[in-house]
């Protein structure tokens, strides 16, 4: 108790550099609402991630800025939402227009942090190491060791199958490696480490325990309603593409395979987070440590007749969101309030003194942080290509395409949202309302350059002018 005293009073307070807490911020690919302590899939076994839930706040409600990987991460680096900067998908480069002095490694930098990081952070190798004190990307690639019987990868661009090989083997695997060197390590100054885990990115290949984990004839299918599109806005049925890879999974008959991949990967993703968890306790900074948690975007497994992200549903858009902050926040509080990752880059700065730049103008959680019933009035956005945007309440769920293409979803009574209720007429000021909240002066896409840039790229071009 007097550590956490002395803490909260350390945050009240201006910090020196040697007083600041340090953060270790966990970032996870593709992770969508299937984890323990959401509820959403009784089948997912993740007891390391709930037991982090149970440390600190757990907002059941949280939402990514867009969901795709690319302008995902760089919104939440850059305090920018996708309609600020105009990366919208995967293909477009971030770096031109987001300078290096607005990123959130840069102000942990200026106040004197080491700066360590490992793994996916941004999209692909597009970090830049001047904004980083050292940058761990050597983990190696994906292990092909099939396990015996596998006969193919998947369906399609689904890909799955269970591997022959050790956790050891694996990319992220190493990628903590590196994260427990720097817990263990000692620390002159204090550090922001970001740990960057792909799994359960596809392909969900993982080690044939994990599968065994999710015994195939108990897996259960996530729940969907025949003719689920069918009123569907053409908008949103576009983005669906239900005669895409959901058409091509039921002709294979292995729906369950890949759900069972994807819980599989889910629980080694699991596994690695519990090893971090497990060497900060035993570290010498597990008292003076924020951790955050956050997944990048959710994924469909056949929900809407879609699979992947890039879809506006509640299964693209909502991810796991964690803080722990000694001091400040409660053990196993729940936060119901919707929010989305814009606050996290705030949030972050105010709880170690670290001034927020001016271009960051989404609120702090630090007020939820304290208080999970504290008022909020800001409603979860998030946004898929120029103009197609995402808005969530507490009990409803407002989607508008640039087209003018609505749909309304009555969370609360409808959580899997199979009725759109934009037409109905008792609900036109539940829209409206929504309609004010929609972000506006949203710029134009930035080229697709078809794979975003980034260090490798511009080291090769070096070489050619050379």
């Amino acid at each position: 108790m007097l550590r956490a005293l002395c803490f909260s009073l350390l945050l009240c307070s201006p910090l020196g550099a040697a007083d600041k807490p340090n953060v270790l911020f966990i970032a996870v690919d593709d992770l969508n609402h299937w984890v323990g302590y959401l509820g959403r899939n009784p089948q997912t076994k993740t007891p390391h991630i709930d037991r982090l839930a149970k440390m600190g706040v757990r907002f059941n409600r949280s939402y990514c800025a867009a969901p795709v990987c690319n302008p995902s991460r760089a919104a939440i680096m850059s305090g920018l939402r996708p309609g600020q900067t105009g990366v919208y998908d995967n293909g477009q480069n971030w770096q031109p227009v987001i300078d290096p002095s607005k990123t959130l490694t840069t102000q942990f930098l200026n106040e004197g942090y080491n700066v360590y990081g490992a793994g996916k952070i941004y999209h692909g190798s597009t970090h830049r190491d001047a904004e980083w004190t050292e940058y761990f990307e050597k983990s190696g690639g994906e292990s092909k060791q099939f396990a015996p019987g596998v006969q193919n990868e998947g369906v399609g661009g689904i890909k799955f199958a269970p591997l022959a090989c050790e956790d050891a083997d694996m990319p992220d695997y190493k990628v903590v490696n590196y994260g427990l060197e720097k817990l263990s390590a000692k620390q002159e100054k204090p550090f922001f480490l970001a740990i960057g885990l792909v799994k359960p990115h596809m392909p969900w290949n993982v080690p044939q325990k994990y599968f065994d984990l999710h015994p195939l004839d108990s897996i259960q299918l996530p729940p969907t309603q025949e003719n689920d599109l069918a009123d569907v806005t053409p908008s949103g049925v576009k983005m669906a593409k239900p005669q895409g890879d959901h058409a091509e999974m039921l002709k294979s008959g292995r729906w369950k395979e890949a759900v069972q991949a994807y819980l599989a990967t889910i629980s080694f993703c699991d596994a690695m987070v519990g090893r971090l968890i497990e060497g900060l306790e035993k570290s010498a900074y597990r008292d003076n440590t924020i951790i955050v948690f956050w997944g990048d975007h959710g994924w469909h497994l056949g929900e809407k007749e879609h699979w992947r992200k890039f879809a506006l549903w509640e299964e693209a858009t909502r991810a796991p969101l964690i803080f722990v902050a000694p001091g400040v926040t409660q053990p196993n509080t729940v936060c119901e309030t919707p929010v989305d990752f814009m606050s996290v880059y705030p949030t972050l700065c105010e709880l170690t003194d670290v001034p927020i730049p001016s271009h960051v103008k989404w609120p702090s959680l630090q007020p939820l942080l304290k208080d999970p019933a504290a008022p909020w009035m800001q409603p979860a956005i998030t946004t898929f290509h120029l103009n197609n945007h995402s808005l969530r309440s507490r009990e409803w769920h407002y989607i508008r395409y640039a087209n003018g293409d609505e749909e309304l979803y009555n969370e609360a009574a409808d959580p899997y949202e199979w009725k759109n209720e934009a037409a109905n007429p008792q609900h036109a000021a539940i829209k409206q309302a929504f309609v004010k909240l929609l972000p506006t002066d949203n710029v134009p896409e930035l080229p697709n350059n078809a794979g975003g840039g980034g260090n490798k790229k511009a080291k090769n071009a070096k070489k050619k002018s050379q």
